[in-house]
């Protein structure tokens, strides 16, 4: 058993940076993809982006390409989001999860959930 802990959310203007990290706590991930997830109020949790076990690979929601940039350091168990360019749109909790396998859109392929950090980007 494990855990994934989410920090660096908080609250910025419009046009503005944050960094998130996810970092392992007994859990292994280093050969597991990763992926972040949003939620905002009143909506479903979507997809964000996810990255390659390697981190060869990365793959980004339309709304957020450009703007994000995940990446990881498999030596510190820790995967990060970089967010620029923010926008109100933007402010959702993010979690990161653990992806076991197969199509990486799909929440039902990440078998293990952070609690969460909240953004919160105003206008």
């Amino acid at each position: 058993q494990g855990q994934l802990v989410e920090s660096g959310g908080g609250s910025v203007q419009a046009g503005g940076s944050l960094r998130l990290s996810c970092a392992a706590s007994g859990l292994f991930i280093r050969t597991h993809g990763m992926g972040w997830f949003r939620q905002a109020p009143g909506k479903e949790r979507e997809f964000v982006s996810t990255i390659s076990w390697s981190g060869d690979y990365t793959y980004y929601a339309d709304d957020v390409k450009g703007r994000f940039t995940i990446s990881r350091d498999n030596a510190k168990d820790t995967v990060y989001l970089q967010m620029n360019s923010l926008k109100p749109e933007d402010t959702a909790v993010y979690y990161c999860a653990r992806l076991m396998g197969g199509f990486y859109r799909d929440q039902n392929r990440y078998d293990y959930w952070g609690q969460g950090t909240q953004v919160t980007v105003s206008s």
